[in-house]
């Protein structure tokens, strides 16, 4: 996406195995597949503030009602229990994963329980996954249709409670409409910076960032063109290590002695 088009413009566990995780609200029996939690950037850019301007309260900034730190019962109570602006895609509205580290110690274990053939050594896999609270809702993809929009929010594993570190939203502002598509487009565009500049204030870090520290880690958020970009890439960072931490702590190695 195009950065700083029109903004300069518009600114004239607990404990982990053994205890166990309380279960996602939501029925994920009717869900056969299981993502893998793939690898993840955790590296951050470095960000500074504007001269002059102070930090903002991202960490409590919103997006339709999203904020950072939310759990999944908090979404699925506010977009699937109930109805609203938003509501969950018709397919695969919500994306369930396992931590990859945590799939490589269970296809260990189950292969030393004799489980080989793919198909069974999968059922194993997810079952004992299951059966600890490892697998956990990560991604929840709601569509505002009428209107182009999209939010996705993601969140991070068991081992923080399953809560927001990241909301995405986008709008259809790139769909060219109409014989005076230039026109038109051109307000769209505007019409959206504006109301973005109206709900959370002047960004104070370039044109088009909002920090909440000068620690990149921090919750901050991005606009783009048409999009927004809510993120507190430190509680990614935490879920991460104590999956990473956990994870090899409870590997169930064979008993070797030498």
């Amino acid at each position: 996406m195009t950065k700083k088009i029109l903004l300069s413009f518009m600114l004239i566990l607990s404990q982990f195995i053994g205890i166990g995780y309380a279960e996602d609200s939501f029925d994920f029996n009717e869900f056969t597949e299981v993502s893998d939690g793939g690898d993840v950037d955790l590296t951050a850019e470095d960000v500074e503030l504007n001269s002059g301007a102070q930090v903002a309260g991202v960490g409590g900034f919103d997006i339709a009602g999203i904020m950072l730190g939310m759990s999944f019962d908090d979404i699925y109570g506010l977009f699937f229990q109930n109805k609203g602006l938003y509501a969950p895609r018709k397919e695969n509205s919500v994306i369930y994963t396992l931590d990859k580290n945590w799939k490589y110690n269970l296809d260990y274990e189950c292969r030393q329980q004799g489980t080989y053939i793919p198909a069974e050594l999968k059922k194993c896999i997810n079952s004992l996954a299951k059966n600890r609270g490892l697998i956990y809702a990560s991604e929840i993809h709601l569509v505002r249709e009428n209107t182009g929009e999209t939010i996705v929010v993601y969140l991070t594993s068991n081992a923080t409670d399953n809560r927001v570190w990241r909301v995405v939203y986008n709008n259809d502002i790139n769909e060219i409409e109409g014989g005076h598509e230039k026109f038109q487009h051109q307000w769209k565009n505007r019409a959206f910076w504006q109301n973005v500049l109206d709900k959370y204030g002047a960004p104070n870090s370039g044109d088009d960032t909002w920090l909440s520290s000068t620690n990149s880690y921090d919750p901050k958020m991005t606009a783009f063109y048409g999009a927004l970009d809510l993120q507190d890439k430190g509680l990614l960072v935490k879920d991460k290590n104590e999956n990473d931490i956990y994870s090899r702590s409870t590997f169930k190695a064979k008993p070797y002695a030498f």
